[in-house]
Formats: structure tokens, C-alpha cells, sequence
């Protein structure tokens, strides 16, 4: 919400007045949502429910700081026909018109497309409430691939079985490399979380280098296994595999879960598998890495060990993995995977339908 200075005036005016509590509680939420703060944001710091504070600031969007005021009913509420909240939803799926210049759509932008270009007034707070009612994020971008490898769903029934009915006194891992974690020094320190604050940290850094995370996740038992290395080849692939062996008795047989790369899946290897008669790989489907829980676990030590770091040395960074993966293995728990084979299958197929739909569409 932009205000003039007129309008700013006015309503801190009535701030200091203070003459009317609950009139003066609604002019804060609308000072509020002009400095930035959001609905959630403004419910917390007002004590009142987000319908209510939405109530208000439409009010004020439609009538100025009078509107603000206690009112009394002079008849229903005013309603939008059916047709236009469904062309609202239609517009929300469809990408914005190239002459706006927009790649997607935000509440304020679409009310002042419908008002300019087809003649239909509603409040942005309106399309908001709409949006959620329906589930529909635009300013959410995720990402996807189809993947393309001949062999997708026989790698998909493997690697889901393995999951779900794994042998008995096997081993089972997940294998993936993080590669190029960088290590970032931040040029100030974090100011710490506190009472109503998150906690900050500055924009800049310095940078360090980087280092090559090597994990396998057990999937039986959720411990990971984990080396830092300088560089990514065949050779450092090969030295982790003879750690994760290590403790294992030659007889017990080794499944491993890992991508087709190219580090991985050589003359070197195959060597070393023929060495290795009780360890059995298992290759991801390409584009489809997703299905390699130890993804999963790559993306929690970002988030609580990784992205929030602020590293001088690429040996402090690597201590701090190490730390990290101690930590998760004091009271490791398998992740629970539920899909089977079939249901993955299924989504992909709608998921691939619906991509070529799309470029069929785009092409006409």
C-alpha cells in the first residue's frame, strides 16, 4: 500500500490525537502495511485476527480514514459475481500479457490489470484472500524435469524396492557428492536472534575456496558417512568407497543407490567392482536424482549447518561438516519413504502429459 504524504498526515494525526482507541488501532494498521509490514506481521503486533486487519485495510483502500470508522450495516455486503473470481482464477494460471512486461503475477498487479484492462474493480487484498482460498501461488517458482533416460521405470521399480523391501542383512546407502560448497566468511558478524527480531547477517562476504562433501546415507539406520575432498575424480570416489567397506565384513552384501555420472561409472570402477563381487550399484534414472534420499539429507545440512555458516578457511568449513554428521549420528533415524513404484510412475506420466500439452500449446 503507497500513501502520499497528504494521506500519511492525516492519518498520523489522528495517532496523536488519540480520540478514538479502536479507530486509531485501525489508522496503525494502515500505517503498518505502508511501511512494509505484512497482514501476518501486523496481526501479531495489533492483536487481531488476519480477516480483521484485511477487513480494515480494504476499508481504507475504499473510502479513505472515514471508513475507518464503526459503520453500520445499510445492507448486504458487497459480493463479486462468480464469473469474475472465476476469470481472476483463469488470469492466475495463465502467465501475465507480454505487453506488461511482468513474468508473474502479484496481487497489486493483477487488480490494476483487471481495473485498466477489462474493467473489473477489486481490491488486491480480494485477489490475496482469493488466492489463498484456492491454493495458488504465483510468487512461488519450484522446478522440475522430465527425465528422458529409456530406462526409467525398470531403475525406478529397483531403487523404490530396495526402499521398500530391502534383503535381508544387507546394507543399503544412499551415494551423492555436494560439490563446490563454498566456503563464506561474512564481513560482519550475525546479529543474533531476539525478541521480535530474526537474526541478520550482512549481504557480503569473503571467499575461502571450496571443498567436496562425499556422503552415503544408510537407509536402514539414517547414520551418514561422510569425507570432505579437495576435488572431484574417480580416485576420491574410489578412496570413499573403500571407507564405507572399511567396517564391513567381506561377506555382507552392499547395495549402493548413485547417479550415472561419468566419475562414477568407468573402467576404473568396474575394476574395482570386480574386486568387489558383494557390493551391487544401483543407477538413478538421469534427471531424476530426486530419488536418492541422501538428496533429502544434503538439503537438511544446508539448511542447519551450511547456509548460515560464516567460514575463514576452507578446514574451518570442513570441521563443521564433521561436527555436523557426528551430531546427526548420535540419534540417527531412517527417513520414511511411503511411495511405491507405481504411484512415482504415475505422477511422472501426468507430470509428462501435462508438459506436452503445454509445448504443443505454445507451438500452435
Amino acid at each position: 500500500m503507497e500513501l502520499t504524504a497528504d494521506e500519511r498526515l492525516e492519518l498520523e494525526s489522528v495517532l496523536s490525537i488519540g480520540y478514538d482507541g479502536s479507530v486509531s488501532a485501525r489508522v496503525q494498521m494502515v500505517l503498518w502495511h505502508a511501511n512494509g509490514y505484512s497482514v501476518t506481521d501486523i496481526s501479531k503486533k495489533s492483536g487481531a485476527s488476519k480477516p480483521t486487519v484485511y477487513q480494515w485495510l480494504d476499508r481504507y483502500e475504499e473510502g479513505g480514514i472515514a471508513a475507518l470508522a464503526d459503520r453500520k450495516s445499510t445492507g448486504r455486503p458487497r459480493s463479486i459475481p462468480p464469473e469474475v473470481r472465476a476469470r481472476i482464477l483463469a488470469l492466475t494460471r495463465l502467465p501475465p500479457p507480454s505487453e506488461t512486461g511482468l513474468t508473474h503475477w502479484s496481487s497489486y498487479e493483477m487488480a490494476k490489470y483487471l481495473k485498466r484492462h477489462e474493467g473489473i474493480s477489486v481490491s488486491h487484498n480480494f485477489i490475496s484472500t482469493l488466492w489463498r482460498e484456492h491454493d495458488l501461488k504465483p510468487h512461488l517458482q519450484g522446478t522440475f524435469k522430465v527425465s528422458t533416460d529409456p530406462e526409467f521405470s525398470a531403475k525406478v521399480v529397483d531403487i523404490v524396492g530396495l526402499y521398500l523391501n530391502p534383503p535381508d542383512g544387507a546394507v543399503v546407502l544412499c551415494f551423492d557428492e555436494k560439490t563446490q560448497v563454498q566456503a563464506l566468511e561474512r564481513t560482519q558478524p550475525m546479529l543474533p536472534v531476539d525478541f521480535g527480531k530474526s537474526a541478520q547477517r550482512t549481504h557480503n562476504y569473503r571467499r575461502h575456496g571450496t571443498t567436496n562433501l562425499f556422503a552415503a546415507l544408510d537407509i536402514l539406520t539414517g547414520k551418514v558417512v561422510g569425507r570432505c575432498f579437495p576435488r572431484k575424480r574417480t580416485g576420491e570416489f574410489l578412496k570413499f568407497l573403500n571407507r564405507l567397506l572399511r567396517d564391513q565384513p567381506r561377506s555382507k552384501e552392499i547395495h549402493v543407490i548413485l547417479d550415472n555420472l561419468s566419475t562414477q561409472n568407468n573402467d576404473d570402477v568396474e575394476a574395482w567392482l570386480a574386486k568387489h563381487p558383494n557390493v551391487t550399484f544401483h543407477y538413478t534414472p538421469t534427471g531424476a536424482s530426486w530419488i536418492s534420499q541422501i538428496e533429502t539429507w544434503f538439503g537438511i545440512i544446508t539448511r542447519q549447518a551450511i547456509r548460515r555458516g560464516s567460514f575463514k578457511s576452507v578446514a574451518q568449513l570442513t570441521k563443521k561438516i564433521d561436527d555436523y554428521i557426528a551430531h546427526w549420528n548420535e540419534d540417527a533415524e531412517p527417513f520414511e519413504w511411503t511411495a511405491t513404484a507405481g504411484e512415482i510412475l504415475e505422477k511422472v506420466a501426468m507430470l509428462d502429459r501435462d508438459y506436452r500439452k503445454l509445448v504443443a500449446n505454445n507451438i500452435k
